[in-house]
């Protein structure tokens, strides 16, 4: 039994090189095989911890909402092609959970993200999001590493 080609690809950027080269790489992919790309921007809000709890208002929450809905705009702007519908998706939750409940809720055929290859002390103490979609995601996943950067 053959497994169907996919119809419906969910990009997770992050507004990096890497994951903009993803995108690039899933829209290439999606006008091949006539499949539509969904756009997921991911954000947490940070907060910050005093003695008498925690401190997080109104309007820092309002305006990395803001900043984030006009990035995922131009990012799927400048991504139009003829041919793919580019759709976006904005969640605010820990990253790696939220695409994947995105991939759920969108029925996503295929995860294509961008991976920065931190290795070292810098991958334990970032983690990677990459890494724990693989492990995790409801569908496929292709992980497309970041642009090789000329000397």
């Amino acid at each position: 039994m053959s497994t169907p080609l996919p119809r419906h690809i969910l990009v997770p950027h992050d507004f990096s090189d890497t994951a903009q080269n993803a995108l690039s790489f899933a829209l290439d992919l999606a006008s091949q095989l006539g499949a539509r790309v969904t756009l997921v921007h991911a954000y947490e809000v940070p907060t910050y911890a005093y003695p008498d709890g925690v401190a997080v208002t109104t309007d820092l929450i309002g305006n990395i909402e803001q900043a984030a809905t006009t990035a995922l705009a131009g990012v799927a702007a400048r991504a139009e092609r003829p041919g793919v519908e580019i759709r976006t998706v904005l969640r605010q939750g820990t990253p790696w959970s939220e695409i994947n409940a995105t991939a759920k809720d969108v029925h996503a055929d295929l995860i294509v993200m961008g991976t920065h290859g931190r290795q070292g002390l810098a991958h334990a103490l970032l983690g990677s999001v990459a890494e724990k979609i693989v492990r995790t995601a409801p569908c496929p996943v292709l992980t497309v590493h970041a642009p090789a950067r000329s000397s």
